[in-house]
Formats: C-alpha cells, structure tokens, sequence
C-alpha cells in the first residue's frame, strides 16, 4: 500500500471493520481497512481449540452476507468462524492493507481531518473509524508477579487447551465467558480445576422448547438501545451471561462442576507468601448467577402467556450443590497447583489516539459511535449502540449507521475534505 490521503481510513480489519467497508463501498466512499495483521486474526490467534460462539449461527449477519449455511441452530468453532469472515472478506473485496499497523492518530490541525503514523508512513484522512475492539491488554492483578516461578501464568487469550499445559491442578481466575468455558475444557479434559467464582451471572441455554437466544431475540433484547436500558451507558461495563454452545449448547451449571470434583472459590482478593485469599462470597455469586437465569425464564414464561404461544412447560431449576464453609485461603504449591489462567476480563489500550474522546478510564465516550470530535468514530465495542452491537448480529446497524453519518456530514466539520478527497485519493492497496 502506499501512503498518502483516504477520504476514510478505518483502522482494524475485524468483523467490524470489514462491516464499515463494506458499508462505505455501498455509497461509493473512498476509503482503505488497516489491519495490523490478518483479517481475522483476533479469532484465529486469541482463541482456544474447543471455542465457539455462545450465540446461534442465525444471529451472524454481516451486512450483506448473512448465514447461510445449514446449521442455522449450530455454534461456529473457532476455525468455522475464521472461515466465515474470510469469506465475507472474498465476498466484495475491500480495500483492506494487511500488515499495518497505526502507531499514532491526531488531528492534522485548523484545516481538519487526521494524521496517522503507520508502520508503511505517513497518511491523512478525512475521517477515521477506530474498529479496533476494546478487548487489547488482559486484566491482572499485579500481586501475580508474586507467584512462584515454577507456575504458569497465561491469560485467556494465551489457554490453547488442557494437553498445552504442565501436569498438576490448574486454578481459573474469573468466570464470565471465557472462564467458565475454560473452565469446563479443562474438566473434560480431567484435569483437577480450582476455579475462583466472580460476579457474572449465568442464563440457560435452552428453556422451554427454544434457545434463551431465540426468546430475546423476539423480546426486542438486542434491539434496545443503550439509553433505554435500565443501567444506563453502565451496562457497558457488566458482563455477558456465562453459557456455552459446545456440542450444541448447553448450560454452564458451577453446581454441577462442584459435583464432579471442581473446586470453587470465592472472588480472589490477594496473595501472600504463597497463599491466595478469597472473600467470603462464594454462595452469593453463585445464588446471583442462577437468580439472573430465573428471571430471564419469568420474563420468557410472561412473553409465552400475554402472546398465548404453544411452548412446552418446563420444571425450574434446582441447585444441585451448595457450599459448606467457604475456604478463604489456598496454599498454591500444597495444593498441587502448576497453571493459573487468568480470566478476569480485558482493558481497552487507546494509547495510540491523540484525541479528546475519552473518559477517565480510558474509554471512547460517544452516542451510536460518533465522538465529540468531527470526523472520528468507534466502531465493535460492547452496547456501541445495542446488545448486539458487539456481535455478528448487531454491527451491521452499527456500521450503517456510521457509513450514513460520514456521507451526510451530520455532525462533522470534515465535509469538505470528503468532497476534496475524490479528486486526491490515493487508490492503489
């Protein structure tokens, strides 16, 4: 590719930046996807071998190409899921550069648009989408530098599966998505799982004749806008229910694993000499994770009622374990334990934008990814704009949305250097 100026310049070459493309090639806007690596490279590299979507193959629906293969009701694994964003990438061939990476983006002054600094030189755009994600630097906690040598540490985007780690027991750290599933792989593989118990709650994966998925889907749940959801911009910051669509879907039931032989821990708190602590709130974390699964049913069984639909009755849940006394401490070399994988969650790293867009926690503030600044957008976060916004089924609306917003000039000050960039693009990728 070579340098130079792009009415657009869109900055990861994800399911989302590829969705941007493809919206902006609709209106015939110039434009390059800068992709540090591959496309796709976030699903073939940061996944392990037994991963699959959580949500059914129908919600994958990018724009212009939704699922069409012939197991609508499946869960794509992780090489399947590859595939389908290499083919969605064949499908109308965007403009994307491979193996460029932006190392900063500013405003290029009184005039408008950005500067960016790449490893292939210097460009300029009228406008820029950052479609990067906001999973970039694993979450943590800096007393596991205080663990022994003789341990491995790797975070959940580093877990390969059960056979790629050192024999003994393994201890997960977290349990939303990644560790419960993790988790899971790692006691089917019969490994002994010591597993710590956060705050993310659980649903069922199946319930009254239906996937969950299905229910919500026509309960309007991934349509709701993030300012009618009852938290607020503060749902972006909880996290997703914990289930799996492993050989086919099923629930992810901690009770069960504690039956079976898994160890369950309380939230971790520290490390000292040797020993982890855990607060005392094991019982609680897992009565709030079913909790959240039996309102979701209630809100289900409500849907079924006031629509007078033809489903199967089904008994409720009934926890099959509870804790006795809660362990506070863990004696990490006594009990055997050589890997710790810590799934505790991600930070977003904006480091390399030079931009007044963000909070004080280092996160894009925006309304349906539009920022405060004219002429730079955020594309493929979580609650972008709905619950769907950071999955394959939400992020066409997203990215339409945006396409639409750059052509109209609503809100910017960069029309004119979109009208100006016809005349000086530079065209060869």
């Amino acid at each position: 590719m070579t340098a130079g100026h792009r009415a657009v310049i869109v900055v990861g070459g994800g399911q989302a930046g590829l969705s941007m493309s493809y919206c902006l090639g609709q209106r015939g806007i110039d434009h390059v996807v800068l992709e540090r690596d591959r496309i796709a490279s976030e699903w073939r590299a940061a996944r392990w071998d037994s991963f699959c979507l959580v949500t059914p193959n129908w919600q994958c629906r990018l724009p212009g190409f939704p699922y069409d293969g012939d197991d609508p009701d499946g869960f794509m694994v992780r090489d399947e899921i590859v595939r389908y964003v290499e083919s969605y990438a064949a499908f109308f061939d965007p403009p994307v550069a491979e193996g460029v990476t932006v190392t900063a983006l500013a405003s290029a002054g009184t005039g408008g648009g950005f500067v960016l600094d790449t490893t292939n030189g210097e460009m300029s755009a009228g406008h820029v989408v950052i479609a990067t994600g906001g999973y970039h630097v694993p979450t943590i906690p800096r007393f596991a530098e205080r663990l022994a040598r003789t341990v491995l540490q790797l975070s959940s985007s580093e877990y390969i599966n059960a056979d790629a780690l050192p024999g003994g027991d393994v201890l997960v750290v977290g349990t939303g998505q990644s560790g419960c599933q993790i988790a899971e792989d790692l006691h089917l593989a019969g490994r002994t799982v010591h597993l710590c118990v956060g705050g993310a709650t659980r649903t069922a994966r199946f319930y009254r004749g239906r996937d969950v998925v299905a229910w919500l889907h026509d309960l309007g749940y991934y349509d709701l806008p993030v300012h009618e959801h009852k938290l607020g911009e503060g749902v972006r910051a909880k996290a997703n229910q914990y289930v799996t669509g492993r050989d086919g879907g099923r629930d992810l039931d901690l009770r069960q694993f504690a039956r079976e032989g898994m160890r369950l821990y309380g939230r971790v708190t520290g490390l000292r000499d040797g020993v982890l602590t855990f607060a005392p709130d094991l019982k609680h974390n897992l009565d709030r994770a079913d909790s959240s699964a039996e309102a979701i049913k209630d809100t289900i069984d409500q849907h079924i009622a006031e629509h007078g639909i033809d489903a199967p009755n089904e008994e409720r849940y009934t926890p099959v374990w509870q804790p006795g006394v809660q362990p506070r401490e863990l004696d990490v070399a006594a009990s055997g334990i050589s890997s710790v994988i810590w799934c505790m969650g991600f930070a977003a790293d904006f480091t390399w934008v030079n931009a007044p867009i963000f909070d004080g926690r280092g996160r894009p503030c925006h309304h349906r990814g539009v920022t405060d600044v004219p002429g730079l957008y955020v594309l493929g976060l979580p609650w972008l704009y709905t619950w769907g916004s950071g999955r394959f089924s939400g992020i066409a609306r997203d990215a339409e949305y945006l396409a639409q917003t750059i052509a109209a000039g609503d809100g910017t000050s960069n029309v004119a250097w979109l009208a100006r960039s016809a005349g000086r693009a530079v065209k060869n990728v």
